[in-house]
């Protein structure tokens, strides 16, 4: 089994064939719509944000810093990975060279209202940044139940993918489900044996590609080369009662009257929601 990779597609062949399934797919040349295609790059960040700043394990590196990590790293020395982003808030002079961000294909997408820019429900726009040898730290599932939509606009990162309907062979982390137990890169067979009969799916998304993650979809990264992406989140009528029941469970652990308050408030901006066109 393969990805399918589609070129030029619409909207309606896309939610036809690929949403409502919720298969995952890799859009050849959807980014095209983005100033961004072709422009980011290590030296392109070096000059114009080389002094923005994240921390990575108690570490603080500027972003010149990080790009001489990435473009040294090797997968026996691997940079830090994930080196993550937040544009809207660290980054925000990129935003116009990501319109529109939903790709013409990401909508609708109640995230994008204003009801969900305060607080946190899981989804965010973010830069993400590698090196060769980098990879998630672990197979998992999106919180919240949100579509990912990934695009990589430098260099090359191979993704799995496991269809849905294996999650007994994956095994779940007791106390944190969204998470497998497995390392899919050294799987323990021993510890692990079902893990055997899952099937997961291997590809390689290039510069200018764009993959989309249907929620439920478990999957894990890992860079080839240096590799520059920009991920975002997706949220609407599909998954919204998934994502409410996440936001209850999250919020519960801060207390009842959090989960009750937090609730409601995402209950409303759903309700609103089916208003976004």
């Amino acid at each position: 089994m393969d990805i399918q990779r589609v070129d030029d597609i619409s909207h309606h062949e896309f939610m036809t064939n690929f949403y409502e399934p919720g298969i995952p797919v890799v859009f050849k040349n959807a980014s095209k719509v983005w100033k961004a295609n072709g422009l980011f790059s290590p030296d392109w960040f070096r000059t114009n944000y080389g002094e923005r700043t994240i921390k990575k394990n108690g570490e603080t590196y500027t972003m010149s810093q990080i790009m001489d990590l990435v473009e040294t790293s090797t997968e026996s020395n691997p940079a830090p990975y994930p080196l993550v982003f937040n544009i809207p808030d660290q980054i925000p002079e990129l935003l116009p060279l990501l319109n529109p961000l939903n790709l013409n294909y990401a909508s609708p997408n109640w995230l994008e209202s204003k009801w969900f820019q305060k607080g946190y429900w899981g989804s965010a726009t973010e830069l993400f940044i590698g090196g060769p040898g980098g990879k998630f730290p672990y197979l998992h599932l999106d919180y919240y139940h949100l579509n990912a939509w990934i695009t990589q606009l430098h260099g090359e990162k191979r993704f799995t993918v496991f269809p849905r309907g294996q999650e007994d062979l994956l095994y779940p982390k007791p106390g944190d489900p969204w998470r497998s137990e497995v390392n899919i890169f050294e799987p323990d067979y021993e510890k692990f044996p079902k893990y055997k009969e899952a099937t997961p799916i291997h590809f390689t998304v290039g510069p200018g590609e764009t993959l989309f993650i249907p929620f439920g979809t478990w999957h894990s990264a890992y860079s080839l080369t240096s590799t520059i992406s920009v991920a975002f989140d997706q949220m609407n009528s599909k998954n919204h009662k998934d994502f409410l029941k996440d936001v209850w469970s999250f919020k519960r652990r801060e207390g009842l009257m959090k989960a009750i308050t937090m609730y409601s408030y995402a209950w409303l901006g759903c309700k609103m929601g089916d208003t976004l066109k």
